[in-house]
């Protein structure tokens, strides 16, 4: 969006978010004139927004797939793009009952994907309007860990300590994690919970070390030296910050591996350091090339993750890892000027 606007800044963008998650983190993103929850996807709905809004051009990300949008878009001949697309043989348009689901993939102008395998899937479905070009969030982040937010009482509060950084934490994550604390208190600490609804921060607050934890919001404009040589972990309160709080960590830990899926290993990557999460990765290309190229660590429960920081203590190790991760995210860089380039030999020619 960003290089769309500064290639043809007369351009208007409108964003919409399915997710109050992604909806709340990017409600205020200036680099839009709107952004909109998506109404659920009726007949009714797609035909009144597509009709208020008149795009020139949809493009929808990864896993976006809403048959009556794509459907209206498709009658008003507006192009659709899927962008940083993923196939997998388990989807249901491979299946033999994914009719429907195939029925969806017909409506769209061009595919953007991730990996050849996923050209390969959709070439079997008779899908050659398909281009490889990665996932666009290697561009992001990459652009992200040079320029990161800058927070001071974050820095203070870490001193001259190593830090564990976990990112987007459920509670199953938070179970073990609250061990690895007790474990390792010359360490600091920085977690960011998915959720940061007061119920949820009071369960962490509780499996954590009696007086070992401080909300960011306590130390929001300034710290004490008291607090920053006793507390030992900081509880982000707040969303928009995580993004930027790896600079601050030599580990990485990423949440929702005992859950529905991990969230984003590529924002921790980008900073070259090692990145751990749980045993429900197999959805995320990202972490699997992670894991190969030894960036990335695995763990099913509390004891595994003890290995992986045992091994992690050797600063050797630790270098070698984060640099292998940080090498993954500058190798795959290149996305968003491939899609740029055909938008700008189609839609903006």
């Amino acid at each position: 969006m960003e290089e769309l606007k500064r290639q043809h800044p007369a351009e208007k963008i409108v964003i919409t978010f399915f997710s109050p998650s992604g909806y709340e983190l990017r409600k205020n993103y200036t680099g839009a004139e709107h952004i909109y929850y998506l109404p659920i996807d009726t007949k009714n709905n797609a035909k009144r927004f597509i009709e208020l809004v008149r795009p020139k051009v949809a493009i929808f990300t990864k896993y976006e797939y809403w048959f009556h949008y794509f459907n209206e878009l498709n009658k008003k001949n507006v192009p659709l793009y899927i962008i940083s697309g993923v196939y997998l043989e388990s989807q249901p348009f491979f299946k033999w009952y994914g009719g429907f689901n195939r029925r969806i993939l017909q409506l769209v102008s061009h595919f953007f994907v991730q990996d050849a395998h996923s050209k390969q899937l959709l070439a079997g479905l008779g899908r050659e309007n398909v281009t490889v070009s990665g996932d666009t969030r290697f561009d992001r982040v990459a652009e992200n860990s040079v320029s990161p937010k800058q927070f001071a009482e974050v820095e203070a509060f870490c001193g001259t300590k190593k830090v564990f950084v976990a990112g987007s934490t459920w509670p199953d994550d938070e179970k073990i994690l609250a061990e690895l604390v007790k474990d390792y208190p010359e360490w600091k600490f920085i977690i960011a919970p998915h959720e940061i609804k007061e119920e949820k921060l009071k369960t962490l607050t509780d499996l954590l070390p009696q007086d070992a934890a401080v909300r960011y919001s306590a130390i929001r404009g300034g710290i004490t030296e008291n607090i920053s040589n006793q507390k030992t972990v900081l509880i982000i309160d707040n969303i928009g910050m995580l993004s930027s709080l790896y600079q601050y960590g030599q580990i990485a830990y990423i949440g929702g591996g005992f859950g529905v899926g991990i969230h984003n290993t590529l924002e921790a990557a980008a900073f070259g350091i090692p990145v751990l999460f749980g045993p429900n990765y197999q959805r995320f290309l990202e972490a699997k090339a992670l894991l190969k190229n030894g960036g990335g660590f695995t763990l099913g429960n509390e004891k595994e993750l003890k290995d992986i920081m045992l091994i992690l203590q050797d600063e050797n190790k630790r270098n070698e890892a984060g640099s292998a991760a940080g090498n993954f995210v500058q190798n795959n860089k290149g996305a968003t000027p491939s899609i740029m380039k055909f938008l700008n030999e189609t839609t903006y020619k």
